[in-house]
């Protein structure tokens, strides 16, 4: 006779392992920090709400999502990084067009083909990032690094 598997051999896959918090926040610029031994570049964000908990330890890790900078629409040079067509050798107006977009034999354009089109704008998400510095009475908090988005935009920071 066979035994059922107990479930618990697999784990509890529809439990998550931790909860994190979550804060709402606005970049505010990015800066320098400056050490005996390096410079540390960081991105200043200021805590929305009084939700945010009261201190921050520092060094400690969180995840970052945003929505990058919007590029608007875009050629494949700048978008796909293609590199575009020859100066010379009789050709005119083909500097930064994509090319062939694939063989005559389907007499339609293949799903997937890279063109040109809108670009940024996209949700990004940022793990392990370290906490700099934290100035509660100002509740302007220094992340490592560049975060998506422009001065003032609304990035998410889950703590755990």
């Amino acid at each position: 006779m066979t035994e059922a598997i107990p479930r618990s051999f697999f784990g509890d896959r529809g439990q998550k392992q931790t909860t994190m918090n979550t804060i709402t926040a606005n970049k505010v610029k990015m800066d320098q920090i400056f050490s005996e031994s390096d410079v540390i570049p960081v991105t200043w964000v200021s805590i929305k709400g009084e939700d945010a908990p009261v201190d921050f330890a520092v060094g400690s890790l969180v995840k970052i999502v945003g929505t990058t900078k919007g590029r608007g629409f875009q050629g494949v040079v700048k978008r796909h990084g293609f590199a575009g067509g020859p100066k010379t050798h009789g050709q005119k107006n083909r500097h930064r067009a994509p090319g062939s977009l694939g063989p005559t034999a389907p007499q339609r354009v293949i799903p997937g083909r890279r063109m040109g089109g809108r670009m940024g704008g996209d949700r990004q998400t940022l793990r392990d990032i370290k906490i700099v510095d934290w100035k509660q009475e100002e509740r302007l908090l220094a992340l490592n690094g560049s975060l998506p988005g422009r001065r003032g935009s609304k990035i998410t920071i889950f703590v755990q």
